[in-house]
């Protein structure tokens, strides 16, 4: 599947099959994901992969019991580390580039997982102090996105998006 069309046609899964993900699958998705842009090429981000049935349930409650997130057989938890940001660009390093890579990141790894015929979803809603506990993170590492990876049992349709009328101006 080409970029474009994987763009466009990627959707939010919450539903998966029982079938594995490879580890070569989720260390092309690693390769993928390390591969997305960040400030200074500071790549101020860890990631967790998190296979262990025990501590998906627990993320599952503590994302605010979303239970689906469990029933992949990988959730992707990706982390930023403000402070190799801050080391060149200071607080908006550590307040805003460290974000902005992190979700480059997550971009790359859903737009990638539905190209290889996995999906996935996009989990923000979550206890940030516990998921940090559960995924034993340090001290200088912060959770922000948790991402259920795997093979969709149900595919729904894309949701619409507002017409480019409503959200692009152009300035000529």
């Amino acid at each position: 599947m080409d970029a474009i069309k994987a763009l466009l046609t990627r959707a939010s899964i919450r539903s998966f099959t029982d079938k594995p993900v490879t580890d070569e699958q989720i260390e092309q998705l690693l390769k993928v994901m390390i591969a997305a842009p960040s400030g200074g090429n500071r790549q101020p981000w860890r990631i967790i992969v998190v296979q262990n049935q025990e501590v998906k349930d627990e993320l599952a409650i503590a994302a605010l019991k979303q239970h689906f997130i469990a029933t992949a057989p990988v959730v992707f938890a990706v982390c930023r580390a403000p402070e190799e940001s801050a080391a060149r660009y200071k607080e908006r390093g550590r307040n805003l580039y460290s974000f902005q890579d992190t979700a480059a990141m997550t971009e790359n790894l859903l737009v990638a997982a539905h190209a290889m015929g996995l999906g996935g979803c996009w989990i923000g809603a979550f206890k940030d102090e516990e998921v940090s506990r559960i995924l034993e993170c340090p001290k200088d590492v912060y959770p922000v996105a948790l991402i259920p990876i795997g093979y969709p049992e149900k595919v729904k349709g894309k949701p619409n998006r507002r017409p480019l009328k409503e959200v692009v101006r152009f300035i000529r």
